[in-house]
């Protein structure tokens, strides 16, 4: 689904749960970690748009935080 002029994203047919963000400009594509089914083996490295998150909702494992997307690198680990 063309979710916008620059990005596309991709939702469950069944659920509509959020699988993927695709940036047109980009050579990458973001899988939701939560829609795999295996062990990932991924440790998140920081937290990314803090400013949207909801009040209710508390970050407290000591991680980095950025307003936006700050300095980090999304296609980390990708070949």
């Amino acid at each position: 689904y063309r979710s916008s002029q620059g990005a596309e994203r991709g939702f469950c047919g069944r659920c509509g749960s959020n699988l993927f963000f695709r940036p047109l400009d980009r050579e990458y594509v973001s899988i939701m970690a939560g829609t795999l089914d295996r062990t990932t083996e991924l440790v998140a490295e920081a937290h990314i748009f803090v400013d949207s998150k909801s009040d209710y909702y508390t970050i407290g494992d000591g991680l980095p935080q950025h307003a936006g997307r700050g300095d980090v690198d999304l296609t980390a680990g990708t070949s």
